[in-house]
């Protein structure tokens, strides 16, 4: 009889998946939530919306294959290209890499950004009191241990910015309509492939098969569904209270601007609100490339080569924090190496989760398959997109 789904395993499994929410709620999220939501109010919330129902089904189908066949996404790839699978392996751990590298960048800058706003203190300390901070967790190697921590800040995070959304004035049927209806107001298009780019993460998928064990398939979406639900809710949340904002962007006028129409209330939780997806991303971003690598070239968790990997990607982080980089235009910047990684992993979990000789049942039904399709499709073309104003504007 299959394990029945009490309460207590139900929560739990909801925090331990909001690791990846924790994820694509980084830096990236807040600034092109926000910034969606000060140039074109909520108009642009049904790409959230598509993005988020996107995430659960490729996130689930990451992690059916690691419960029904025993083997992380990466070793299915492994074990599906023959003597051609060294070099696929070695390609897609380098590209994962980079891509979390770029992304811890931005991690860092907004996290330290958000702190700065809080306390009005050096930059620098603080760059270095994060780093530290999560280098120690990281180095205890307990994966439920920081799944659980993120989920709680998340958790945190969305009742803040859910509370300042609901006093930005914004009408329920107007939300709703937004929510479901697409939408293209002029200059909008690099917003939309922001907005979803920020939430379909390639490294997600590799992160999230290779924490699946240890739970019941139903157990997992349930997990998955819900945990990716409150981050796109709370994705939701700060495009909502993007609208309030106007002028030019940055985070220190979003916290001005929240502040004079709310009170200070509101500045203080747009900044802990930007500290929080920083910080939590900042830990999931290294996790993800050693995981990347656990699953892709077969590297113990706690070797010392799974740990240079995730050191390193810290370290990147931290050299761009201890710079003094502008935070904004790198956070922007990275989600043209994402929207370029992004079409290729989609591609290789369709081929992947449709492999009847490893998934036997648990392969894709005709519905999934037409529902992951689209997703390919949309994915492909943002990733074209992407590829294409990126080279268009020099980056």
């Amino acid at each position: 009889m299959p394990k029945s789904l009490t309460l207590r395993s139900g929560v739990g499994s909801v925090l331990f998946w909001s690791v990846i929410s924790a994820a694509f709620i980084g830096p990236g999220s807040v600034t092109a939530c926000a910034m969606a939501g000060s140039r074109f109010g909520l108009s642009l919330l049904w790409a959230l919306t598509f993005s988020t129902l996107s995430t659960i089904l490729l996130q689930e189908a990451a992690a059916r294959i690691t419960l029904a066949s025993g083997l992380s996404f990466g070793e299915v790839i492994t074990h599906s290209y023959g003597a051609k699978a060294p070099w696929i392996a070695r390609i897609l751990f380098i590209a994962i890499s980079v891509g979390c590298a770029a992304y811890q960048a931005g991690n860092i800058l907004g996290a330290v950004a958000g702190l700065s706003l809080l306390t009005h203190l050096p930059t620098t300390g603080l760059t270095i009191a994060v780093g530290v901070v999560c280098v120690t967790l990281l180095w205890q190697g307990s994966t439920r241990l920081i799944a659980n921590f993120l989920g709680l800040i998340v958790f945190a995070m969305g009742i803040a910015f859910a509370y300042v959304a609901f006093n930005s004035g914004q009408s329920t049927g107007t939300f709703l309509k937004a929510l479901v209806v697409p939408s293209l107001p002029a200059d909008s298009l690099v917003l939309v492939i922001s907005l979803i780019g920020t939430t379909i993460v390639p490294y997600n998928l590799f992160l999230g098969s290779g924490l699946s064990t240890n739970q019941t398939l139903r157990e997992m979406r349930w997990g998955i569904g819900l945990a990716v639900l409150i981050g796109g809710l709370t994705s939701m949340a700060i495009l909502a209270a993007g609208t309030l904002v106007t002028g030019e962007f940055s985070f220190q006028s979003v916290a001005q601007t929240m502040s004079a129409q709310l009170g200070d209330w509101a500045g203080a939780l747009f900044a802990f609100g930007l500290f929080a997806a920083g910080f939590t991303s900042t830990l999931t971003a290294p996790l993800a490339s050693a995981v990347t690598a656990q699953s892709l070239l077969g590297w113990s968790a706690g070797s010392t080569a799974y740990r240079a990997v995730w050191l390193l990607v810290m370290a990147v982080g931290l050299t761009f924090g201890l710079l003094g980089v502008r935070p904004i235009p790198i956070i922007i910047a990275v989600q043209a190496i994402n929207g370029i990684l992004l079409p290729f992993v989609t591609v290789f979990l369709f081929r992947a989760v449709n492999n009847q000789t490893l998934l036997g049942q648990y392969r894709n039904s005709p519905a999934q398959n037409v529902a992951m399709g689209f997703v390919v499709l949309v994915t492909a073309g943002l990733g074209g997109w992407n590829l294409w104003l990126a080279l268009g504007s020099g980056q």
